[in-house]
């Protein structure tokens, strides 16, 4: 009863905590936020400055006296208190409406995390998010999150393969009967791959890029398959002989050559995770495909890639980046599935 008029006063909210992005789901309003997962802070004070996207726009910009910092790393906690000072900033955001007062409600939680992480790891989300506010919080597996907001029948017996490759890291599982038979939880993801065309520009043109403008790079040159036109772009860096700046004209062929590494390790752990399948749930997947989602996924022609080295059909859901984050709004929705598929939870 309680928990019904607490529900009338507070929003209950999903959040996808990624590494790169942070996304908040409220019952019954849908995603409300999609903000980069950055925080500023003044370094002696540690007051915030700045979160989110505000934030982002600090960083290799900031003065000695600003941090600017990304408190997630590789899918976990780095920073606790940024992380909690971020997550209490966006519930505190979601009610800004001010149905919620002193007391009386807190919102309860759904956190998606990565399926690799540790006990410890998996409190610090929760105390985390309790600290930020929350009344209750749940956690769930990313790539369980992700089937469920792409709308997969997780609970038949029939298996499904769902890749999610996200900022920190990349998330593999075979999902079957509501429950995750076999998964990895790559920590190569987005981040490498901005490291990795960092890395070839560095060799190739002797010239230094920030990781905004690799970010860049990689959104609008990305791709893993050849064919579909060859783009191109300038892009201004810093001339390491020189230490003057530098401007230079890339292809997508380039990026491609660059971001290769990194796509082949993903490949190669997908293939990896199905020699481990029992061969029921192979042949399943066979006959359904490989699913995939997240932000990686939206780099032209790794479906493509993925159905080259697997042998396999491969899809990409819709709108990919909101498939944990929408997977963590419908089990607010339905708690027998949320009490099905929660990793840890209810902690009060």
């Amino acid at each position: 009863m309680l928990d019904y008029l607490f529900g009338l006063l507070s929003y209950d909210v999903g959040i996808d905590l990624g590494t790169a992005n942070t996304l908040v789901h409220v019952k019954g309003k849908g995603i409300v936020i999609r903000e980069p997962s950055v925080v500023a802070m003044h370094k002696k004070t540690k007051r915030v400055l700045a979160i989110g996207e505000e934030a982002k726009k600090m960083l290799g910009r900031n003065p000695a006296t600003i941090e600017v910092i990304r408190p997630l790393k590789d899918g976990v906690i780095a920073d606790f208190d940024a992380t909690e000072a971020m997550l209490k900033h966006y519930i505190l955001q979601v009610h800004e409406s001010g149905r919620i007062i002193p007391r009386i409600p807190k919102p309860r939680v759904v956190v998606g995390i990565p399926s690799g992480v540790t006990e410890v790891e998996r409190r610090a989300v929760q105390e985390a998010a309790l600290a930020a506010g929350a009344r209750q919080c749940w956690l769930i597996e990313e790539p369980m999150a992700a089937a469920i907001g792409a709308g997969l029948p997780i609970t038949d017996p029939g298996g499904l393969l769902i890749v999610d490759i996200g900022g920190g890291t990349s998330e593999i599982a075979v999902i079957s009967l509501g429950g995750i038979v076999t998964n990895k939880s790559l920590r190569v993801a987005g981040d490498e791959m901005d490291e990795a065309i960092m890395h070839f520009m560095r060799l190739k043109y002797n010239v230094l890029l920030g990781e905004r403008t690799a970010e860049e790079i990689k959104i609008t040159l990305g791709n893993a398959h050849a064919g579909g036109g060859e783009k191109v772009m300038v892009i201004r860096g810093r001339d390491l002989e020189s230490g003057l700046p530098k401007s230079i004209k890339i292809t997508a062929a380039e990026v491609r050559e660059a971001l290769m590494p990194v796509l082949r390790e993903i490949t190669s752990a997908v293939g990896d995770l199905i020699e481990e399948t029992p061969p029921e749930l192979v042949s399943d997947v066979l006959e359904r495909g490989i699913v995939m989602c997240g932000g990686g996924s939206l780099i032209l022609g790794i479906d493509k890639l993925m159905s080259e080295e697997t042998r396999m059909p491969v899809y990409i859901t819709d709108d990919p980046m909101t498939a944990v984050v929408r997977g963590c709004g419908k089990v607010l929705e339905d708690m027998k599935l949320l009490n099905k598929v929660r990793v840890v939870g209810g902690l009060k």
